[in-house]
C-alpha cells in the first residue's frame, strides 16, 4: 500500500492565469496560437482554430492547461507555445514531472472544485488553486511510474483517434466523390461526371444529376425508431448522453454514468443513426459502433433496406442537411428539429441501380469496420485508465499489477494492428 501525502498547491507547482487579448486582434490564421477556454480541447491536446496578433499570457509547449471557467478543471497540454486568455491557466510542476501532476489534477480535480466555495460556481481563482491540497503519492519514483503507465494508455488512445480520423477522412472523401461530384466509377470503371456521362436536369431538386438517378426524402430510406425504456431496464447498456455526440465526426468515444439516466430514455443498436434532436445538437451526427441507451432529445434512425445505411449516414453529416434541419426547426426557447414533417422532407438524388450503391457498400464498410474496432478499443483503454487512475493515486493497485494490465491490453490491441 502506497503511502500517501497531502501537498498544497503551491509547494509543489505553478499557475499562470490567461489574460485574454480584444478581440479586435483575433485571426483565424495569423499570428500565435490563442485559446480563450476549453472550447477546442481534446483528449490530450487542443485544437487550434483561433490565433492572435497581440499577445498577452504565454503557456509554453508541454504545460498543463486548465479550464477555470465554467466548465472548470477540463485538462490539455500546450502542443505548441500558445496565448491563454482569462478561461486558461496554464501550470507548471516544480519538479518538471508534468505529466504526474496532470493525473494527479484529475485525481483531485473534484476537490478543486469543491474548495473552491462549496456550491456550484462558473470559475475558480489563482488564490483557490493555490490553496487547495493535492492528495499524491509520496514517493518520487512511484510518481513517475504511475504517469508512465497513464499517459502510455493516453498515448494509445490518441494514435487510434489519429487513425479514426484519417478512417474518417477517407470515407467522406469517397462518398463526396461519388455523390457530390458524382464520380462514382461508370460501366467501364472511369469517373462518370468527369468521362462525360449524361447529366439531367431534375425539377424537383432543381438541378442537374446523373441519368437514372431521381430525387428522394430521407422518410423513404429511413426511419425514426422510439424504443422508450425505463432507468432500470437494459443496465448491461452504456449511457450515451447528447452532449457526448461528436461535432462532425462519425464516431463517440465517451458515455457518461448510468447514474445520470434517469429519465426520458431511449434505446439504440449498433448501426442505427444518431442525431442531436435539439438545434445547438444538429450538427452532431454518426454511427451507433454498439447497443446503447440515450435520452429523447437524441433523434434514432434506422434504414429501411440496409443497403441505403452508408450513403444516409454520409449525407445526414453534411452542411446542407445540418441547415435544413435548422431551418425548419419548431419551439422558441429550446427549438427542436422533428422527424415526421421535418427532416423526412429533406431531398437528394440517389441512383436507381442497386449495384451502384452495393458497390459504394463495398468500398466504404471495411473502413467503417476498422474505424468501429478502434473506437471500441479506445472504449476499453479509458475504462482501464480511469479505473487505474484512482487505485494507483491511493494505492489500491501497486504499479507492478498496473503494469501487468497494461502489458495485456497492448497484446490485445495487437491484434487490430
Amino acid at each position: 500500500m502506497s503511502n500517501n501525502k497531502l501537498v498544497r498547491f503551491k509547494e509543489f507547482a505553478t499557475i499562470n492565469p490567461g489574460q485574454s487579448p480584444k478581440s479586435e486582434f483575433y485571426s483565424y490564421s495569423e499570428g500565435v496560437p490563442f485559446l480563450q477556454g476549453n472550447r477546442t480541447f481534446g483528449l490530450l491536446y487542443p485544437t487550434i482554430d483561433t490565433y492572435t496578433t497581440k499577445v498577452t499570457k504565454i503557456a509554453e509547449k508541454g504545460e498543463i492547461l486548465m479550464s477555470v471557467r465554467a466548465p472548470v478543471g477540463d485538462l490539455n497540454f500546450a502542443k505548441v507555445k500558445v496565448c491563454i486568455g482569462r478561461g486558461i491557466a496554464s501550470i507548471n510542476a516544480k519538479d518538471g514531472n508534468n505529466q504526474f501532476l496532470f493525473y494527479c489534477l484529475k485525481y483531485n480535480i473534484q476537490n478543486l472544485i469543491r474548495q473552491g466555495s462549496g456550491t456550484t460556481y462558473n470559475s475558480v481563482n489563482k488564490d483557490i488553486i493555490n490553496n487547495f491540497e493535492l492528495i499524491m503519492p509520496s514517493s518520487n519514483i512511484e510518481r513517475k511510474i504511475i504517469a508512465k503507465v497513464l499517459s502510455d494508455l493516453d498515448a494509445k488512445i490518441e494514435v487510434n483517434n489519429k487513425i479514426n480520423a484519417e478512417l474518417e477522412a477517407m470515407a467522406k472523401t469517397i462518398y463526396d466523390y461519388w455523390f457530390v461530384q458524382f464520380d462514382f466509377p461508370d460501366a467501364n470503371g472511369k469517373p462518370y461526371k468527369s468521362s462525360g456521362g449524361k447529366m439531367v436536369y431534375n425539377e424537383e431538386l432543381k438541378r442537374e444529376i446523373p441519368e437514372g438517378w431521381e430525387c428522394k426524402r430521407f422518410g423513404e430510406i429511413l426511419h425514426q425508431i422510439n424504443d422508450s425504456i425505463e432507468p432500470d431496464e437494459y443496465p448491461e447498456l452504456n449511457y450515451l448522453p447528447i452532449d457526448k455526440l461528436p461535432s462532425k465526426k462519425l464516431w463517440y468515444q465517451e458515455y457518461e454514468s448510468r447514474s445520470e439516466a434517469n429519465s426520458s430514455l431511449i434505446r439504440f443498436e449498433e448501426d442505427d443513426i444518431l442525431l442531436g434532436a435539439m438545434r445547438v445538437y444538429f450538427h452532431r451526427v454518426c454511427n451507433a459502433i454498439e447497443d446503447g441507451i440515450s435520452r429523447s432529445t437524441m433523434m434514432v434512425l434506422r434504414p429501411i433496406d440496409a443497403l441505403n445505411k452508408n450513403f444516409a449516414l454520409f449525407t445526414l453529416n453534411r452542411d446542407e442537411a445540418i441547415e435544413y434541419a435548422t431551418k425548419n426547426s419548431t419551439g422558441t426557447s429550446i427549438p427542436y428539429a422533428k422527424w415526421s414533417g421535418n427532416l423526412e422532407a429533406y431531398k437528394f438524388c440517389l441512383p436507381n441501380d442497386k449495384e451502384l450503391l452495393k458497390g459504394f457498400n463495398k468500398t466504404i464498410n471495411p473502413i467503417l469496420e476498422d474505424f468501429k474496432v478502434y473506437s471500441k478499443e479506445n472504449q476499453k483503454l479509458t475504462e482501464l485508465r480511469d479505473w487505474l487512475l484512482p487505485m494507483l493515486m491511493n494505492g489500491q493497485v501497486m504499479v507492478g499489477e498496473a503494469k501487468e494490465k497494461l502489458g495485456m491490453v497492448a497484446e490485445e490491441g495487437e491484434k487490430y494492428q
